[in-house]
């Protein structure tokens, strides 16, 4: 692990500028520290290797709350995973939330990671995470992608470019793009913005380097989750290698607005198979007033990876995605709610 400063911050105007007075042109960004679980990790193996980490830990006061109401879900960026999954207005109205983070890590590892840390989890791909590979796009732009004739089981096949195929391997990220949540962010120069959660990710086109639309220094301070009939009608179903610890082959959020079978509403998230925390509006669309049955339900499973690309090992994705979106379908609509 390479030298750092490290930089303790009691409130989000010191974070702020401790971020800003570590910034330097033409070197890698100073990083905020919360939970860790991810970002220490990475410099350990000298993947990250920012100049100053700066803890942010004495913000949860501020930035750690959760509050639901009528008009929906403020989570805040520093809440603990574990906090969120047994939070009982979660568990009872948002399910999809609760489930996504129960099935995400260890119990150890959801008791110090946040959620605004979860949600900026980097790729598993084996190729950016050794850095013994040189060609790696993300880590080493320029380089090419070792992944594409590699070892890509676990890899991307929707938003993928020729630049990269990396997948992002988280699990609430997709139930928040799924649910058209938004995020609060402060910004250095002061001020500061919302921006919906799908743009927060960016496909990695021909930057894979660059993975979100994050501005240097900004602080993510909420999310939001808009209220609606469809949040308590919903599941995050996960398939993975091994029943505990482990990331998704393939996931599916569902949350169904029904009536009398019908589909009023539909939100459509999926994991494990994307470059980017992934909603399926074509999916949506698909569902749209028609009678959920297993024939609709394949019709949206297909126009949801009408897009994919595979290459050699993982081409057995787009189908297992498939099935896993049609049985998350059916079973949402058995829900009792």
């Amino acid at each position: 692990m390479r030298p750092f400063d490290y930089e303790p911050a009691g409130g989000t105007e010191a974070a702020l500028a401790a971020s800003a007075r570590h910034a330097a042109p033409d070197a890698p960004p100073p990083q905020y520290l919360a939970g860790g679980t991810n970002l220490l990790d990475l410099m350990k193996i000298g993947v990250m290797h920012p100049p100053a980490l700066i803890n942010i830990g004495a913000l949860r006061g501020a930035h750690g709350g959760i509050e639901a109401d009528a008009s929906g879900l403020r989570l805040g960026a520093l809440a603990h995973m574990a906090e969120a999954a047994e939070h009982p207005a979660i568990l009872s109205d948002y399910p999809a939330i609760a489930q996504s983070l129960q099935q995400a890590a260890n119990q150890q590892l959801r008791n110090m990671a946040t959620l605004a840390g979860n949600v900026l989890q980097r790729t598993r791909c084996n190729y950016f995470r050794d850095p013994s590979w040189d060609a790696c796009n993300k880590r080493r732009p320029g380089s090419g992608c070792a992944a594409k004739e590699g070892v890509n089981r676990l890899l991307a096949v929707l938003g993928v470019s020729e630049a990269c195929i990396a997948s992002y391997p988280g699990d609430f990220a997709n139930v928040l793009a799924a649910f058209g949540a938004e995020v609060g962010l402060a910004s250095p120069e002061g001020g500061s913005r919302r921006i919906p959660f799908e743009d927060l990710h960016r496909l990695p086109g021909d930057t894979p380097q660059i993975e979100t639309n994050l501005r240097p220094g900004e602080l993510i301070t909420d999310f939001h989750v808009p209220a609606g009939p469809w949040t308590g009608r919903s599941l995050y179903l996960k398939v993975r290698d091994r029943a505990s610890f482990a990331f998704a082959v393939a996931s599916a959020v569902v949350a169904l607005d029904l009536a009398g079978g019908t589909v009023r509403e539909a939100r459509i998230g999926l994991g494990g198979l994307a470059a980017k925390p992934w909603r399926s509006h074509e999916a949506e669309a698909a569902l749209r007033g028609r009678r959920l049955d297993e024939s609709t339900a394949q019709e949206a499973a297909e126009a949801a990876f009408a897009g994919a690309v595979t290459h050699g090992e993982n081409d057995f994705k787009p189908e297992l995605g498939r099935r896993t979106l049609v049985r998350a379908l059916l079973e949402a609509a058995e829900m009792e709610v």
